[in-house]
């Protein structure tokens, strides 16, 4: 069995990154004195909040594409590929908590590597099948 290690680790980072866009909401509310269940009520807080949740919204199509791309291609392009999501994650997140207008780099960077993972996987699966027919 392959262990997948550095495709793990890029998972566990991507989490972690994660965390830390929670914690960055956490201190919004708190420089900004609105407690949670609020969610509006100043522009900072609302972008942190946003890009935690489209980050949720992202992690479901990465980290499944991530594996299945390990999996029926390469851990090291799987890696890599996890590797520059995380980066455009990172760099959305302090884009958009900076200026809205700053995402769009940081998406498009993810978005890219996404695309690769998923049509990578995708296509890779579909020609096992024709091919192998299992």
């Amino acid at each position: 069995m392959q262990p997948h290690s550095w495709v793990a680790i890029v998972t566990l980072v991507a989490l972690l990154v994660y965390v830390w866009m929670a914690l960055r909401i956490a201190g919004a509310r708190s420089k900004t004195g609105i407690q949670a269940p609020a969610m509006t009520g100043d522009p900072v807080l609302e972008r942190h909040i946003r890009v935690q949740a489209n980050t949720l919204e992202w992690l479901v199509i990465f980290l499944p594409s991530l594996w299945l791309f390990a999996v029926y291609w390469s851990d090291l392009a799987a890696t890599i590929c996890g590797a520059v999501w995380i980066v455009g994650r990172i760099l959305y997140a302090l884009g958009y908590v900076a200026d809205p207008a700053k995402r769009e780099v940081g998406f498009g960077i993810q978005a890219l590597a996404t695309a690769v993972l998923v049509f990578g996987a995708l296509g890779r699966v579909v020609y096992v099948l024709a091919v192998v027919g299992n």
